[in-house]
């Protein structure tokens, strides 16, 4: 009858026991019996964690395995990629010169200094004047609105956050050519009209069926804005043809009319 080869013996040389239900170090491979499984009793080579009982406290403490370090930890810290016992300060793979942390491969490496080439070229690139053109019309903008405040004409007890400026170019027929005001900015268009005739003291016939109308316009296109929209609502557009510190020109429109063809005879095009 053949002899059955149940178990397996015990790594340890001084043991070499057989054990029917052996046990498998999950660190170094090797097969050990009950007495010898952990891996401080069969001394495992890779995962190498010394213990050293302080007589004083009677605290099991666990010392760094990196070089020259004396840290000690009250746990165990373990690298997951090189199985070995580290103190805080070294737990990381740079940290303690981990023999399996990655290198960066030559590949990588390459598509790095092209996205830094990139970057460079891109720095040392002028900008674009078309930025630069927005930033200064944005600039000039502001410039306009601060000339306009100081001597723009307008009810003086309007809240300061409720006025909005625009240098309004008047009619042709009229002795001023354009006179800097200010609106309030809840009023409707038609209010607008009203108050700016009145500051000009200009002939305001809206209310006469047969006669020419008073209206605003857009200072580029001419077309006449709506008499009931609110100049809040007007700024608010994204398309709005209305900014505070803008312009407007203000002129008599027949009833059919709905706008004026040509906007260059009130302000002079750039």
């Amino acid at each position: 009858m053949a002899e059955l080869d149940i178990g397996k013996h015990c790594n340890i040389k001084s043991c070499h026991q057989t054990d029917f239900l052996p046990f498998m170090c999950d660190a170094c491979r090797g097969v050990f019996c009950l007495e010898h499984r952990s891996r401080d009793l069969h001394a495992c080579p890779v995962v190498d964690v010394k213990k050293e009982v302080q007589i004083s406290g009677g605290c099991t403490r666990y010392p760094c395995t990196f070089e020259d370090c004396k840290g000690k930890e009250l746990l165990p810290v373990i690298c997951p990629h090189c199985q070995k016992h580290f103190c805080l300060a070294h737990r990381h793979q740079d940290d303690h010169k981990c023999d399996k942390l990655e290198t960066p491969k030559p590949r990588m490496a390459a598509t790095q200094a092209l996205v830094q080439k990139i970057v460079e070229s891109k720095k040392a690139l002028p900008p674009r004047k078309g930025r630069k053109g927005v930033k200064n019309a944005a600039t000039a903008a502001k410039v306009t609105l601060m000339k306009l405040k100081l001597h723009a004409e307008g009810d003086k007890g309007l809240p300061q956050t409720e006025r909005t400026y625009f240098n309004v170019f008047l009619p042709r027929e009229g002795k001023d050519s354009s006179l800097p005001m200010f609106f309030c900015s809840k009023w409707s268009v038609g209010k607008v009209v009203d108050y700016a005739a009145s500051l000009a003291s200009l002939k305001n016939n809206n209310n006469v069926l047969t006669a020419k109308k008073l209206r605003l316009c857009h200072p580029q296109t001419g077309e006449a804005l709506k008499m009931d929209d609110t100049l809040l609502s007007m700024l608010a557009h994204p398309d709005s043809p209305l900014y505070n510190g803008g312009d407007v020109i203000l002129e008599y429109l027949d009833n059919d009319c709905s706008g004026l063809e040509d906007t260059s005879a009130y302000i002079p095009q750039s």
